[in-house]
């Protein structure tokens, strides 16, 4: 015996909307919700500190593996006997060097339109406290309310 097919709820020529409501009406589309106090970083921004992360992350990452490398050429060709802590040491060093570069690179880019300086240095006190000054009056508005 053959099960019979069900038919469908809906026919596939008609519109999305028809569909949807079952009539001519559509639902409102729902907006999307607005937190207040988030602020978006504006993209000048963004570009100068994804660009100091990158160079002050990327470039102790690629050390760090370079270490690898090199102590493996090193060791393998009888050039120069490392000991295996010196290596880990020496590439872990780099790596964490690398995690302090995302901090730096936050922390080091102007977070104004203009650019600042090349390194960023007075940036860093600058934006530190900007960041204390925000977790404080976080701390103080969940007080407030909870």
């Amino acid at each position: 015996m053959a099960a019979k097919r069900k038919p469908l709820p809906f026919k596939p020529d008609r519109p999305a909307a028809a569909r949807a409501g079952g009539g001519a009406k559509s639902q409102p589309k729902a907006k999307p919700a607005k937190t207040s106090g988030s602020q978006v970083i504006p993209s000048v921004v963004a570009n100068r500190m994804a660009r100091r992360i990158s160079i002050a992350t990327g470039v102790p990452s690629f050390l760090g593996m370079a270490v690898f490398v090199a102590s493996y050429l090193l060791v393998s060709r009888d050039i120069l006997p490392i000991p295996t802590v010196v290596t880990l040491a020496a590439s872990g060093g780099c790596f964490l060097l690398g995690l302090l570069g995302l901090s730096y690179g936050v922390l080091s880019a102007s977070w104004e339109e203009a650019p600042g300086s090349r390194l960023g240095t007075e940036q860093i006190g600058l934006n530190l406290g900007r960041v204390s000054a925000s977790l404080k009056a976080m701390r103080q508005g969940g007080k407030a309310s909870g």
